[in-house]
């Protein structure tokens, strides 16, 4: 039992039912395909990942499996890579511990495609 799954069944405790009936309905939602999965929020400024940035992709190429496997390498900074409509082709969700380390990634972003860059100044 994973240590999500036993934190969502102790909230269920704690409104009355009991553990058996609680598990049991769980993997039932589980099993139904009701629950998906289960996440913890990080608190990426914590862990040193002070610079949020939004990167709307430009891919003037066809094939884009060389940008694909660049961001693939790069998971420590790209949280969510969304393929979208509109303006561009991709967005990016990024966070980065400095403005340096941002500034080498699109160095090496601007090998693959062409971008426009979004800083998150506050929530």
């Amino acid at each position: 039992m994973n240590c999500l799954f036993r934190v969502f069944t102790d909230n269920v405790l704690r409104q009355g039912a009991v553990h058996e009936a609680a598990t049991a309905r769980v993997l039932k939602l589980e099993d139904a395909g009701v629950i998906e999965g289960y996440t913890i929020k990080v608190d990426q400024a914590k862990l040193g990942y002070e610079v949020h940035a939004f990167i709307t992709v430009f891919a003037h190429h066809m094939n884009h499996q060389p940008f694909h496997t660049f961001i693939k390498k790069q998971e420590s900074y790209v949280q969510n890579n969304y393929k979208i409509s509109g303006e561009g082709c991709y967005l990016l969700e990024c966070k980065f511990p400095s403005n340096d380390l941002l500034d080498s990634f699109l160095k090496e972003l601007n090998k693959y495609v062409n971008y426009k860059l979004s800083i998150v100044i506050s929530k």
